[in-house]
């Protein structure tokens, strides 16, 4: 996981694998950094008939600059970006004293500092039902030219993942550039560019990129495996998509720029697994560049964060994003502790030596060596530098946002331990990972984690071994489950809008990985196992580029609509999907469910909406003009638009917010029929406790494709409405060959309370 901590204003990627968190520091009046300006578009008279629009544009952003910007160093006042597709506006170094005198001048909006950035499979397509020469995966020829763009760390071009074998060229529309400076891109990856003052390459130096950009569209490689666990075939979910690559680090204005060039470039999807962190959807970069990426007809699929279990966390929550939460896949690299009373506690690890010796070990509790260090239980290299741990089995306590497990090893082999034993918290309760270790490790769940203590305890001379049982598949049935770590809804920017939108693999997910990055045991490995939100949206990124090659008159509202009302919604035993506690998930981790690719690929019915249909659903937020203007990059005067709640926009969900004395509330829906031409859909409802929900008509008869029909809901509070936060249901669509579920979520009058 990334170790991170979460702020209004930082950036975040997300993985779970620790990164440098860059700080910004408050600037005198004289001192210069980074600021994201934005401006009116020039007016038509300043076009030039001499000049390209771009060279318009860049003039126009020139003349709010200071007169001495000639120069490109970091000691002097320059223009860095010129957005041209996602934003009107530029990135400039600039003082705070620059940005008062521009203030001053005609058509400037506003000017903010850049937020930083903190950086946030062999088995996962099968698991979603993707396998070769047969079903969805060769109707859609394998995602064959689309174009997935991955806003990322860079990456590694010589990976096997990226062999553009059996690959066509790119399409002609392909407009990007190459920039490594040591190979050339082919016909898998089409596009590299970066978008960083630090960088001068987009090659990947931390493999965040390499792993998420495989995981969307790696092409097939046999052999695939973590020190020998979980070998197998590996791929991307649409591995003959084209990947176009921007290395976009380490803030906003780089990944502005990004999505910029991403537009221009040509490409269809994008894939960030990242986020800019924001109160208000006009002040989220992201959100932004994404809604000039949906008016142009291009998916967008962003991470939902890490920030999980805990509600009211979630990120990348415009309506116009497929926010992507993490669930786990039925695939386990055992790892069992065996203790000295005979107990067997099943964990995991991918690290699985051979030359353990079976014996047993004494077993010590970490936090015992120092009571008064609140960091001894976590394994600190500090705390326990002055222990005598070697020949032992320590007992480590895994706290995300303290120490990774990974070091937490390194600090107990050290030391001299014989091995390590990872106890979860209470929070990450029943979800653990399999990590590259670097010495005999076994992760455990909270409940076996007390189990071990209470057998610590029970004896003078505690004693345990680790075995290890190499790759299981098909072994876990609560699969998928919701990761402890994925963010929870409600969705704080715009809360009628339900999210997350679906949940994709996120948890131990084997990707490329870097061939130049050695693990602890002197060996290479170009392959690792990580989890993450980061892993779950490209596997969703994925999905969309297949439904594109499959469907290319759809648009993105239409894919999106698609991945949600066909969510599988139970698990591998048939029951409810649950959460880390192994109970029933509420809807605020899960949204639709579990994407199910195949089904996707035939919804019978969607919830489109056009990029003007977004208009007065922001100016129904109560945002001023200006702050809608952004978004449409041109002028709006929300007093004559019309405006709408929330809720009201065409969603494939519900999120219906009670407040006040409010008993009642109504919606329309709009479905288009992409199934047979004559068919016909009768309503199912289960209603959330204590409300009451009708939908008029109650029969929908179509009789040609596309053609489109509404549906009116009714939601009523009963007086037996439950002293509760919030309660869960769903309506769905059923013919006689599909089933177009939404789920509805309600938030109660006590919701303050959540």
């Amino acid at each position: 996981m990334a170790y991170l901590s979460f702020t209004i204003t930082t950036l975040y990627i997300y993985s779970i694998t620790a990164l440098p968190i860059y700080a910004s520091q408050i600037p005198n009046k004289n001192t210069l950094q980074t600021y994201i300006i934005h401006v009116e578009p020039p007016e038509t008279h300043l076009m030039s008939q001499s000049h390209s629009q771009s060279e318009d544009l860049e003039s126009w952003y020139r003349s709010f600059l200071p007169a001495t910007t000639a120069s490109t160093s970091e000691d002097e006042a320059h223009l860095v970006y010129s957005y041209r597709h996602v934003f009107k506006g530029f990135a400039a170094r600039l003082s705070p004293n620059h940005i008062k005198d521009m203030e001053k001048k005609k058509g400037f909006i506003s000017a903010r500092p850049q937020k930083p950035l903190s950086l946030h499979t062999t088995h996962s397509p099968n698991f979603l039902g993707l396998n070769q020469n047969t079903g969805f995966w060769k109707h859609s020829n394998y995602g064959k030219g689309v174009i997935i763009g991955v806003l990322d760390t860079g990456v590694l071009p010589e990976h096997p993942s990226f062999s553009d074998k059996g690959m066509s060229p790119p399409p002609a529309r392909w407009k990007g550039k190459c920039q490594f400076n040591h190979t050339t891109c082919n016909n898998k990856i089409i596009g590299a560019r970066y978008f960083s003052a630090n960088d001068q390459s987009p090659l990947d130096d931390i493999g965040h990129g390499t792993h998420t950009a495989s995981t969307a569209a790696g092409n097939f490689v046999e052999g695939a495996n973590v020190f020998g666990s979980a070998n197998g075939t590996a791929s991307g979910i649409a591995p003959h998509a084209h990947l176009a690559i921007y290395k976009v680090c380490c803030s906003d204005s780089d990944i502005l720029a990004g999505m910029d060039a991403a537009v221009e470039d040509g490409v269809d999807v994008l894939s960030l697994s990242l986020s800019a962190d924001s109160e208000y959807l006009y002040d989220n970069a992201i959100a932004i560049g994404a809604f000039s990426a949906m008016e142009k007809g291009i998916f967008v699929s962003c991470s939902a964060g890490n920030a999980g279990p805990r509600h009211w966390n979630l990120i990348n929550g415009a309506p116009w994003i497929l926010t992507v939460g993490a669930s786990t896949i039925d695939r386990k690299v055992g790892a069992r502790a065996m203790l000295g009373n005979n107990q067997q506690l099943e964990g995991q690890s991918a690290f699985q030596p051979k030359n353990v010796p079976k014996k047993l070990f004494p077993l010590v509790y970490a936090g015992m060596f120092n009571a008064s260090d609140e960091y001894a239980p976590y394994c600190v290299n500090d705390s326990l530098s002055h222990s005598n741990i070697r020949g032992k089995i320590l007992v480590c306590e895994c706290e995300y946002g303290i120490i990774s497990p990974i070091e937490m090893g390194e600090a107990v082999k050290n030391g001299g331990g014989a091995g390590m034993i990872v106890l979860n918290s209470e929070a990450y309760a029943n979800i653990t990972f399999s990590e590259a270790h670097v010495l005999p490790t076994t992760h455990l769940s909270y409940a076996d984690g007390l189990k071990i203590k209470a057998y610590i305890n029970s004896t003078r001379k505690p004693t345990a071994t680790i075995s290890f049982q190499g790759t299981l598949i098909g072994d876990d049935h609560h699969a998928p489950a919701v990761a402890a770590f994925s963010s929870r809804g409600p969705n704080y920017p715009s809360p009628g809008i339900l999210k997350p939108d679906i949940l994709g693999p996120g948890v131990n997910i084997l990707a490329a990985w870097p061939t130049s990055v050695e693990n602890k045991h002197n060996t290479e490995s170009n392959f690792n196992i990580v989890s993450g939100t980061s892993m779950s949206a490209p596997h969703l990124s994925g999905v969309a580029a297949l439904l594109k090659s499959a469907h290319p008159d759809w648009s993105p509202a239409a894919i999106k609509s698609a991945i949600m009302t066909t969510a599988d919604v139970v698990n591998l035993a048939h029951n409810p999907i649950e959460d880390e506690k192994s109970l029933p998930a509420d809807i605020f981790a899960t949204g639709a469910g579990q994407v199910n690719p195949s089904r996707a690929n035939d919804p019978g019915l969607v919830y489109d909406i056009l990029p003007k249909d977004y208009i007065p659903y922001l100016c129904g937020l109560n945002y001023t003009n200006r702050q809608v203007g952004i978004f449409l990059q041109r002028r709006v005067n929300c007093s004559v638009e019309s405006r709408i709640p929330e809720g009201q926009l065409n969603y494939p969900s519900f999120s219906v917010i009670f407040h006040g004395q409010l008993t009642s509330q109504v919606y329309t829906r709009i479905v288009t029929n992409v199934g047979e031409p004559d068919s016909s859909y009768r309503v199912v409802i289960s209603a959330p406790r204590g409300v009451d929900v009708k939908v008029e008509p109650a029969t929908l008869e179509f009789t040609k494709r596309n053609q489109k029909m509404k549906y009116e809901v009714t939601f009523k509070l009963l007086a037996s409405a439950p002293n509760v936060t919030f309660v869960q249901g769903f309506l769905k669509w059923t013919s006689s060959k599909h089933s177009v579920r939404s789920p509805i979520a309600i938030s109660l009058p006590s919701s303050s309370q959540f």
